[in-house]
């Protein structure tokens, strides 16, 4: 889809988001543990035999510093089970706004990943799916390139990458 830029007058045409189907965790399910979920394109519950881990499907927005456009990312947080049930019951609720915390459940490209990164989940219903913030205070090089940016090279890398074109 092309459209002229509001930023720059020219001609553009959107980047594709990167998408994650499911949350890491889900991923790494045996097919018999998969058995223990309920998944779909917003909400997904992995029972273990211990605990029950709850996830939303979110919205990340990378800014590109050398860019009018940015980068999005579709990714999953893990919520607490009472976060998560606000969330599902207000679901179709076009009023609800809200805010909560939650870990990132989804590995970046070009990023290591040892621990999840923590996360402000911000719930606005008519804007669509949740956007997330990373904790500004956490010490990872993803954190600080969030709050950065990174550059429409950098960008468009990912976007390959994640297309297999590179």
């Amino acid at each position: 889809m092309t459209y002229i830029c509001e930023c720059c007058g020219k001609e553009k045409e959107d980047w594709p988001a990167i998408t994650y189907k499911f949350p890491i965790p889900y991923m790494k399910l045996s097919e018999e543990e998969l058995g223990n979920t309920e998944v779909s394109s917003d909400f997904c519950i992995i029972k273990y035999p211990d605990e029950t881990s709850y996830f939303i499907r979110t919205v990340l927005v990378q800014e590109v510093s050398d860019s009018c456009q940015d980068l999005d990312y579709g990714v999953w947080v893990s919520l607490s089970e009472k976060s998560f049930n606000e969330y599902v019951e207000n679901y179709d609720n076009k009023e609800f706004e809200s805010g909560c915390f939650g870990w990132l459940a989804n590995y970046l490209p070009d990023y290591e990943f040892n621990h999840p990164i923590p996360m402000d989940v911000y719930i606005n219903n008519q804007q669509g799916r949740p956007l997330i913030y990373p904790h500004q205070n956490h010490e990872h090089i993803f954190v600080d390139d969030f709050y950065k940016g990174i550059t429409k090279e950098e960008a468009e890398k990912r976007i390959n990458k994640v297309l297999n074109r590179s």
